[in-house]
C-alpha cells in the first residue's frame, strides 16, 4: 500500500527499534514477530526486499549458520577474557589451539577401512592441468604434510587427481577427485545419531557450549593395507599417498564420527557428539549453580580432548551461552510468552479443543524429556473420543 501524504515528522510515527534484515528474518522465522507493518520509500525497500528474499530462500540452516557466523567470527583469547569461561579455556589453552600441532597422529584405537567391492581393479583418473596458482597451492599444501608425516611418496597403482576449491574466507582448500574409488567402495554401516535423540537429552539444561572439532579426518590414521588406495596424483607430478584419512574419501565421515563417539563416550550425558559438532548441556544440581557445572563439565570434555589430541576451533565454539544452534535448530530455553498462553489455555472440553491444545504443546517437544510419553495419555484420549463420535 502506497500512502499520498506519508507523514514527514518522526513524532508522527510510532518509536520502533531498529533492525536489519538479516535480524528480521530470523525473528520472523523464531515466531517473535506477529504482525508486519512497514513505512518506508518505496523504491529502497523494494531492494531491501529483495534481500530478505533471497534470505529466505537460503533456508533455516543457511540462516542459522550465517547468525552463529556474524556473532563469533571476532572471538579471540582477548574477546573472551571477560567470560566466566576463560580460566577453563586459558587451563586447557592446548584443546583449542591456533595451531595444531604438525605431527602424525597418535592410533587412538579407530582407523579407516577401505572395503572394496569384488573384482574391483585399479582405480586411476588422470591429473588434469591447473592454474599456476593452484598448482603452487597444492605443491605448498603436500610439502607441510610431509612434514607432519602424514603423506609419504607413492608408488601404488592407483591415483586420484588433485584439484582446487577457493575457500569463502580466502585461500585454497585441497580437494581429491575419489570417484572411481568410492565407487568400489563398500558403504559404511555405522549408525549415524538421530537429531531428536540428541536435542531430547539437552531438554532440561539451561546452559550450553558448542565445539567444532578441526582438522578431524588428519586426526585418524588409515589401515596400513589401504595407504596405497589413497594415492593422489598433483599437476607438478607427484605421487602422494595418505597415512590419515584424507578428504574426500567415502565412509571417512562415518569413521570420524564412530572414533568421536568412542573416545567421548563417557561424557556423553552431558557432552554428545554429532560428527565434527559437540554440545555441552549444564544445569544447576547438588547446591552447584549452572555456571559451576557448565566449567566443571568443560573441564571433563578437554581432559579428553588433551589425552586423545582433538582439537578445537575457537572461532567456531560457544561457551555459556542460553541458547545455541543445534542440527538447523535452535536449543534453550522455553519463549515464556508462549509458556503462559499453555498454562492460561482453558481446559479442553470437546475433541477440537483437545486437538488445539495438543497442537499448541507441541512447541515444547523440543524442550520437554519424553514429550511423546508425556502427552501419550491425552492423545489415546483423543483417539478413543474420535472413535465415539
Amino acid at each position: 500500500m502506497q500512502l499520498e501524504n506519508p507523514p514527514t515528522l518522526a513524532s508522527e510515527l510510532t518509536s520502533l527499534p531498529v533492525t536489519s534484515w538479516r535480524r528480521f528474518a530470523r525473528d520472523l522465522h523464531d515466531g517473535r514477530i506477529e504482525q508486519i507493518c512497514i513505512l518506508s520509500d518505496f523504491e529502497r525497500v523494494k531492494c531491501e526486499a529483495e534481500e530478505l528474499k533471497q534470505l529466505v530462500a537460503e533456508g533455516v540452516d543457511a540462516l542459522s549458520a550465517k547468525w552463529k557466523k556474524e556473532r563469533f567470527d571476532e572471538q579471540s583469547w582477548d574477546s573472551l577474557k571477560s567470560s566466566p569461561f576463560y580460566e577453563v579455556l586459558r587451563e586447557y589453552r592446548d584443546v583449542p589451539p591456533d595451531d595444531i600441532p604438525a605431527e602424525l597422529p597418535q592410533d587412538k584405537g579407530v582407523q579407516h577401512e577401505i572395503d572394496l567391492v569384488p573384482g574391483t581393479k585399479y582405480c586411476v583418473t588422470r591429473q588434469w592441468p591447473l592454474p599456476r596458482e593452484q598448482v603452487k597451492a597444492i605443491d605448498d599444501f603436500f610439502e607441510s604434510r610431509r612434514k607432519a608425516g602424514q603423506v609419504r611418496e607413492s608408488k601404488s597403482p592407483h591415483s586420484a587427481p588433485t584439484f582446487c576449491v577457493k575457500k569463502a574466507q580466502g585461500g585454497w582448500r585441497i580437494v581429491h577427485a575419489y570417484n572411481k574409488l568410492n565407487d568400489a567402495t563398500v558403504p559404511a554401516q555405522t549408525s549415524i545419531p538421530r537429531k531428536d535423540v540428541i536435542t531430547d537429552s539437552m531438554a532440561l539444561s539451561t546452559i550450553f557450549s558448542a565445539l567444532d572439532l578441526r582438522d578431524g579426518f588428519y586426526q585418524i590414521l588409515m589401515r596400513e593395507s589401504d595407504i596405497p588406495l589413497t594415492a593422489v596424483s598433483t599437476p607438478s607430478g607427484m605421487l602422494w599417498e595418505w597415512l590419515v584419512i584424507p578428504q574426500g574419501l567415502k565412509n571417512a565421515p562415518a569413521t570420524f564420527n564412530r572414533c568421536v563417539t568412542h573416545l567421548l563416550r563417557s561424557v556423553r550425558d552431558f557432552a554428545p557428539s554429532y560428527f565434527d559438532d559437540v554440545f555441552i548441556h549444564s544445569r544447576a544440581k547438588d547446591g552447584k549453580s549452572e555456571v559451576e557445572m557448565q566449567k566443571e563439565h568443560l573441564r571433563r570434555l578437554f581432559a579428553l580432548m588433551r589425552k586423545h589430541k582433538l582439537y578445537a576451533n575457537l572461532k567456531k565454539c560457544i561457551f555459556g551461552a542460553s541458547e545455541i544452534p543445534v542440527l538447523g535448530c535452535l536449543v534453550g530455553k522455553t519463549d515464556p510468552g508462549k509458556v503462559r498462553v499453555i498454562n492460561e489455555w482453558p481446559t479442553p472440553s470437546n475433541v477440537k479443543g483437545m486437538r488445539q491444545f495438543l497442537g499448541l504443546t507441541s512447541y515444547l517437544c523440543k524442550y520437554v524429556s519424553n514429550y511423546a510419553g508425556k502427552i501419550r495419555p491425552l492423545s489415546q484420549l483423543l483417539k478413543n473420543i474420535a472413535a465415539l463420535v
